[in-house]
């Protein structure tokens, strides 16, 4: 049954009496017009079921550093807004009594694990994806014509793109042709094509496994090389964060290896040349991608279960999915349009093709290396940021070899994840 027919009749209900009509408590918080879009939604929710919403709008910071104390006292709203998805976990509504499991499955089955307890006992559904954030490429289009290089075309490999990459830097004197911020978030996706898993059968961290070692010899090689340089990972140390994008703003690099939530940035400060967003490369271990996000949640405490529950099931309908998706320029995490597609309307033809291009990133990773929504939802993923870029940057430079890198990342995530 689609939700739209399932809502009609919970309105023919709800509407035969008032008394049963109730106000939903809704935090939310917003990185461009998120809430502003939800808030034009509303009306439709409340002519579907007669409940009403209360929607406060705050900064971010109310939400992470105030939510769980709200939580604790007994102060919370009865939804909110979030990005803490699994470790605000054990305060979720289960949302399954109330909702078509089956639609769920079906169009959220690749985000829902995010928001559930850890150890892979829990099938609730807690909440709903309200965008994804996916790691890809950005080329600079204008060095490949420059160089007179064919950029290859989608399902190409990260060893087709590295020769296409190293062919400009040799042709234009490039000091570098690929940067990717210093993270193990994006290096992950890379990793995963392959083949790394990160995780056993039973869900427990490997990490080091022949895949991830593969790809730690190809990434090293490619800063011994020059494909990448010197201002990048070598330039960091521990678990310092450095942001690539001002060697592609530059023109240093003809390719940065970073995410969708670089697009409106990229699409506003590029001028001097023409860039695109590209499919994510391939491996003989799949199309890998890093997904991320926020997500909308009700709490166990609030009075109106049916009502918060309803209010996220309404948001999550295909139709008002795709309705955000398109008015926020956001990535859907409803797997159905991401194999749609989802119309943009008046945005720029560069930033509605990039989008595009990162939504089918998101679609093939859940299908070709599901383990990176896996890593995400991933408790202690904390853990493995912020080990795999020390050591492997001490590989890189030569301060260790790799396999004493490669040692020393499995035990240290062994040690930190123990405690």
């Amino acid at each position: 049954m689609k939700y739209t027919a399932k809502m009609a009749a919970l309105s023919a209900t709800i509407l035969g009496g008032a008394a049963y009509a109730d106000e939903v408590s809704f935090l939310c918080y917003q990185d461009s017009n998120e809430c502003d879009v939800i808030a034009g939604l509303i009306d439709g929710f409340t002519a579907a079921t007669g409940h009403t919403v209360a929607m406060d709008v705050v900064g971010f910071d109310i939400v992470r550093d105030q939510l769980e104390n709200q939580l604790q006292s007994g102060a919370a709203p009865d939804v909110a807004r979030v990005v803490n998805l699994g470790g605000l976990n054990q305060y979720y509504l289960d949302l399954s009594p109330y909702v078509d499991a089956g639609f769920w499955e079906e169009n959220y089955g690749a985000t829902l694990p995010w928001f559930r307890a850890p150890g892979g006992e829990d099938n609730g559904i807690y909440g709903w994806m309200t965008q994804l954030t996916v790691t890809g490429p950005y080329v600079n289009v204008s060095m490949f014509e420059d160089a007179g290089v064919d950029m290859p075309g989608d399902g190409a490999t990260w060893d087709d793109w590295a020769a296409a990459l190293t062919e400009v830097k040799d042709t234009l004197g490039l000091t570098a042709g690929l940067a990717m911020d210093r993270t193990a978030h994006r290096m992950a996706g890379p990793a995963f094509a392959y083949g790394a898993q990160f995780f056993d059968d039973a869900g427990n961290p490997i990490l080091v496994d022949d895949g991830f070692r593969t790809f730690a010899e190809t990434f090293v090689g490619w800063h011994e090389s020059g494909l990448m340089p010197a201002e990048g990972w070598p330039a960091g140390s521990g678990t310092a964060y450095r942001n690539a994008a001002p060697l592609f703003l530059s023109g240093d690099v003809a390719m940065h290896m970073s995410g969708s939530w670089m697009i409106n940035s990229y699409a506003n400060d590029i001028t001097d040349f023409d860039w695109q967003a590209v499919p994510i490369p391939c491996g003989p271990g799949g199309c890998g991608a890093m997904p991320g996000g926020a997500g909308i949640v009700a709490f166990e405490s609030t009075d109106v279960p049916e009502a918060a529950a309803a209010f996220i099931n309404y948001l999550a309908a295909t139709e008002n999915a795709e309705a955000f998706a398109s008015q926020t320029r956001n990535i859907p995490a409803h797997q159905g349009l991401q194999a749609s597609g989802v119309d943009y309307g008046d945005a720029s033809p560069a930033v509605a093709a990039a989008l595009q291009v990162f939504a089918g990133n998101a679609s093939a990773a859940a299908e070709t290396t599901p383990q990176a929504y896996t890593f995400q939802g991933y408790a202690k993923n904390f853990v493995i940021y912020g080990v795999v870029p020390d050591y492997l940057t001490q590989a890189i430079t030569g301060e260790i070899t790799l396999d004493e890198a490669l040692a020393s990342i499995d035990a240290d995530v062994a040690a930190q994840i123990a405690e």
